[in-house]
């Protein structure tokens, strides 16, 4: 076994002391979801600290801990504050997390972020449906020696975010009255917020959204064989299309106006979730 492998192994052992709840949807809770799992069934808590060599985030705004529990009848486990490539960690540690909660039983990813809007036409508060993502600019989960027991060396990643999912995600919008966006999501490593010229490049590589977490997730995940779905909090318009210069305090701001909506829209498709992918 590597040593990325063995210390997730550590993690999985670490967890299962405090608790042996077999989640079916992981949920990683970007910004504005922070209390998304004050309005669910809660069986346990568990703080990143409480589990050996785990990475702890330090984002204001990201409480750090797993909730285990129930949205409906399915088994959940939340990701209260996710770890992000630019406060310094290995990008093994990143997805540590993602990987943790794929041995934990989850079965699908949910990710949510919160994310600077390129697609003409969004403003802040909409939601997008990620359909496609670009994580060329920061370094693959991936790289190093494969662990087997993981996934395949060369694994495909032609269909990252599940069809079924993604139909799922706009019949719940649809039947929510939400206007969902789709598009594309474009991972930079941050934590500067992007210039003008290179917002003006995602464009022209085909980005709708731009931000600092997620598409490595993806990755990881996918390696594993998790099915995805993912939804950006289209939070601010990025830079070169907004006037105003970006601040976290305005791009939380927004995100937290839009989480009753966001929540409602993230509960609807966790019970989809649960009828469909038994």
């Amino acid at each position: 076994m590597g040593e990325v492998y063995e210390k997730l192994l550590r993690c999985v052992e670490s967890v299962r002391k405090k608790t042996d709840f077999k989640p079916q949807v992981a949920l990683v809770l970007g910004s504005g979801l922070g209390d998304y799992a004050d309005g669910i069934r809660v069986e346990s808590e568990l703080d990143y600290h409480e589990i050996e060599g785990f990475p702890v985030s330090t984002v204001p705004g990201h409480v750090g801990r797993f909730i285990f529990g129930y949205v409906g009848e399915i088994p959940v486990v939340c990701m209260q504050g996710r770890v992000h490539y630019y406060e310094g960690y290995a990008m093994s540690d990143v997805v540590l997390p993602i990987r943790l909660m794929g041995l934990l039983g989850a079965q699908v990813l949910f990710l949510t972020n919160a994310a600077g809007g390129i697609q003409l036409g969004m403003k802040a508060g909409d939601l997008m449906l990620i359909t496609g993502q670009i994580a060329s600019f920061v370094p693959s989960p991936l790289i190093g020696p494969n662990p087997e027991e993981l996934g395949a060396r060369f694994p495909d990643m032609s269909e990252i975010y599940d069809r079924d999912l993604i139909l799922t995600a706009r019949k719940c919008a649809s039947d929510l009255g939400i206007d969902l966006k789709e598009g594309t999501y474009l991972q930079f490593t941050g934590p500067a917020y992007e210039s003008p010229q290179e917002v003006a490049m995602a464009r022209l590589l085909g980005a709708d959204a731009v931000g600092m977490s997620t598409a490595c997730e993806a990755v990881a995940a996918n390696h594993m064989g998790m099915k995805i779905v993912g939804i950006s909090c289209i939070s601010n318009l990025a830079c070169g299309i907004s006037p105003n210069p970006l601040s976290h305090a305005e791009v939380q701001k927004a995100a937290d106006e839009a989480a009753p909506r966001f929540k409602s829209f993230v509960t609807q498709m966790i019970k989809e979730i649960g009828r469909t992918c038994r």
